[in-house]
């Protein structure tokens, strides 16, 4: 179907990214820090108080064998993320890894279930996983495999992740961990004595501009805010998110398609399909199309492929689950 006009296809590419809003990645980490917060004050009033904290209806940390993984992983992943931990008593980055996982799975007091499975001991479970290194870290979302990272992180980068694991857990899958945790009783306006979060005006009306779908006073309000504000990550987000928009305007999808399928190697129709393939919501095609098109593709032709892929991950965020997938799919080719 041939996108009508911008504002339709400003609310669908919103709903084929899983966005309420452009701005939706920078607030989602903003709560889960207020939501910290906010367990910490209430946690000390709690000792205070000589009141002991509630404990979560489940265990935060298991270690998992072949022979659990189908009850204590793909089962419990129906009701709460399931991040498992490769890792193997020889491993020096496992060592400094696996105790950051096991503190915030504390901390997170049952918004996710850490599992540790020990590549020796349960070799075969690697080799389903394709574990080539250590220590390697996924997840299990409604029994759907999540890759998230691989080596020794920061404690900051992994709250990070998980913070956008659960996020996506919650939006796309309707799953919420225990009540316990940082952010699990926060309503939409946040924990109770957080201060008030005021959007910049500029950024403001580069978000009423796409949302009326006046594209061109969207990109250059984007423009102008990251202007003053190079490092503005909402604006980047909008500023990609208007770009693909304009982009589509007036492009019948089946005429591309069809030229995309009669010529692989003709960069623009690729370009045009991938763009197309995403605001319908087929987030994976549009990838899958500019990563084949990157391996069939040289010199200048490639890298501008390349940089629009990259363009599209910047659209949908970089921690969502299908840009990481195809940023190794990217390397794959690339190296």
């Amino acid at each position: 179907m041939q996108p009508r006009n911008s504002r339709q296809n400003s609310s669908a590419l919103r709903g084929a990214v899983d966005l309420a809003a452009v701005k939706a990645a920078g607030e989602a980490a903003q709560k889960a820090e207020q939501a910290r917060a906010e367990r910490a004050r209430q946690a000390a009033a709690a000792e205070a108080a000589g009141i002991a904290p509630a404990e979560p209806a489940y265990q935060l940390v298991i270690d998992v064998t072949e022979d659990t993984f189908e009850t204590e992983v793909v089962q419990r992943s129906a009701e709460v993320p399931v991040v498992i931990d490769f890792w193997a008593e020889w491993c020096g980055p496992c060592k400094q890894l696996s105790p950051i996982l096991e503190g915030l799975a504390e901390e997170y007091a049952g918004r996710f279930v850490l599992v540790k499975i020990d590549v020796d001991s349960n070799q075969m479970l690697a080799q389903q996983f394709g574990i080539q290194g250590i220590p390697a870290v996924m997840a299990v979302v409604a029994g759907q495999l999540v890759p998230l990272f691989q080596g020794a992180e920061s404690a900051a980068n992994v709250r990070k992740v998980l913070d956008q694991l659960i996020l996506v857990a919650e939006q796309r899958f309707g799953i919420v961990g225990g009540s316990g945790a940082p952010g699990a009783a926060d309503g939409e306006s946040g924990p109770a004595g957080a201060p008030q979060r005021f959007e910049d005006p500029a950024l403001a009306a580069a978000h009423d501009a796409l949302d009326r779908g006046d594209l061109g006073g969207a990109i250059q309000a984007y423009k102008n805010v990251l202007a003053e504000q190079p490092g503005n990550t909402e604006a980047k987000l909008g500023l990609a998110q208007a770009e693909l928009l304009h982009r589509v305007e007036g492009l019948d999808l089946q005429t591309v398609r069809a030229a995309a399928a009669a010529d692989p190697k003709n960069v623009e129709v690729q370009l045009q399909a991938a763009d197309l393939d995403l605001v319908g919501g087929h987030v994976e095609d549009a990838f899958g199309r500019l990563i084949d098109t990157v391996g069939k593709t040289f010199g200048a032709d490639r890298d501008t492929v390349r940089l629009r892929l990259l363009e599209l991950f910047e659209v949908i965020g970089a921690e969502d689950p299908r840009v990481v997938v195809a940023r190794a799919g990217l390397a794959r080719v690339l190296f």
